[in-house]
């Protein structure tokens, strides 16, 4: 991977008006600042299918298979979570103007796979693409993976062995020198995708747990089961030092960060390592507001933590040269649920931080919180979008939902500290065919939360 600044990004796009009859979208934004057209988006891509929910996206090839000249990184792979589709996007032919290259439909998941609702694509140092899914084709939760062929893109089948999936599945990343690979868990599709209802907890529909996978035989080796401290763990990321036996996971409902490691005894272990405390409110659905931490990154160079608290509203920036003590080094407030001249009131923090004031930039008020977070391969550049998932934006920043997401993006101190650059923001409330909810950013040479190494 060069270190070279990233001059495009490619995002997913889902239209806010569901009534209108309009497709969800690849957007590709201009993201260099000597460029004309700097902070707009300059090419969309439409999806030949309505109500898909483009959510998540990988590479047909990454750091994984340095070495195979054959290789190239010219294939985004677009799982659409509601769907099932999986579209493979040509970014190779022109990367400012992508191409659909071919659709896998959701009866190929379902029959070949038993699986539904795909969401984190990682490629394969053989070749193959690796798809986690989060549900079965009648909206039950069910965590297993789908393998594609990496030159057809054919559904190949399950990576797991049969009768092996766990109950619910979202995100994975695998370390192949330790042959291990750690997989997480949302909940039901049938459950989350009408919002978030805080009685499914009790009745078993969201997940707590991560599990452990032996890369080569493809056998789960361990549950560990996080309990109420690790609610919903979602993004979870290894070190990239490809020699590292641990990483991080962001539990979002619990505002919780749990490290994971290897035991001297061979097996894998959790520890909590950070804790965002709930905040007492009033004017909000529920007496107490957690932080949903919704997205999770580890900087390139292994130094530095980052996670955005959509409901509280921050991104934090944290040192973790000591692994088991993370150490804060930068935060910001960019929108979310607690800013100052909104309805909700908080009556006790245990953080006493002061409520932030709306945030405004270029004119235009964030009426979400920060969510996805991607970070140039230098780290000095963090750029941020607010949609988390459609039934969900319309639930919580319903204002959002109607008038559309932001991009922006934060500058990053070698030594720590976060700085908001006044001078960038892509308006999805602006698009032609009227405003969209933008999710996650992908950078056409390669990331810090798709690359793997060998």
């Amino acid at each position: 991977m060069k270190g070279s600044r990233e001059e495009i990004v490619y995002l997913p796009c889902i239209n806010c008006n569901s009534d209108a009859l309009k497709p969800d979208y690849l957007a590709t934004v201009d993201v260099d600042p000597k460029s004309p057209t700097f902070c707009q988006v300059i090419h969309r891509l439409p999806m030949p299918n309505l109500r898909d929910e483009l959510h998540h996206s990988g590479w047909n090839a990454c750091s994984s298979c340095f070495g195979d000249a054959s290789r190239k990184r010219n294939r985004l792979i677009l799982p659409a979570l509601i769907s099932s589709r999986v579209y493979v996007v040509d970014v190779g032919t022109d990367p400012r103007a992508p191409r659909i290259h071919k659709i896998v439909e959701p009866v190929d998941l379902f029959w070949k796979c038993g699986l539904a609702n795909p969401h984190t694509t990682h490629c394969l140092g053989n070749g193959q693409i690796m798809i986690s899914c989060i549900g079965d084709p009648t909206g039950n939760g069910k965590g297993g993976f789908v393998l594609l062929d990496g030159e057809t893109f054919e559904v190949v089948g399950n990576w797991e062995h049969s009768g092996e999936a766990v109950n619910f599945g979202y995100d994975f990343w695998y370390q192949p020198r330790h042959n291990v690979m750690i997989s997480t868990e949302w909940g039901a599709p049938k459950a989350l995708a009408g919002g978030f209802n805080p009685a499914h907890i009790n009745e078993g529909l969201y997940g707590s747990c991560l599990h452990v996978w032996d890369w080569t035989t493809h056998k789960k080796l361990q549950t560990l089961d996080l309990g109420e401290d690790g609610a919903i763990p979602l993004e979870v990321r290894f070190l990239h030092d490809p020699d590292a036996t641990e990483g991080y996971v962001g539990c979002a409902l619990s505002g919780t960060v749990y490290r994971f490691y290897k035991t001297p005894k061979g097996d894998w272990a959790a520890e909590r390592v950070i804790s965002v405390p709930n905040k007492k409110v009033e004017g909000w659905a529920l007496p107490e507001m957690p932080g949903l931490i919704t997205d999770i990154l580890i900087s390139l160079d292994d130094r530095f933590l980052y996670f955005s608290n959509w409901l509280h509203g921050d991104i934090r920036q944290y040192d973790i040269t000591d692994r088991r003590s993370p150490r804060l080094v930068g935060q910001v407030f960019l929108g979310g649920s607690l800013v100052s001249d909104g309805p909700v009131r908080v009556l006790e923090d245990p953080e006493k931080q002061s409520q932030p004031p709306p945030r405004i930039i270029k004119g235009r008020r964030v009426s979400g919180g920060p969510q996805m977070l991607q970070l140039s391969l230098d780290g000095r550049r963090l750029y941020v979008t607010t949609s988390l998932f459609s039934g969900w934006d319309k639930q919580f920043y319903p204002d959002m939902a109607k008038d559309g997401s932001v991009m922006m993006q934060m500058d990053v101190s070698v030594s720590g500290g976060l700085s908001l650059n006044e001078n960038f923001l892509v308006d999805f409330g602006k698009e032609p065919d009227g405003p969209a909810l933008a999710h996650e950013l992908r950078y056409p040479g390669g990331d810090c939360t798709s690359d793997i190494w060998l």
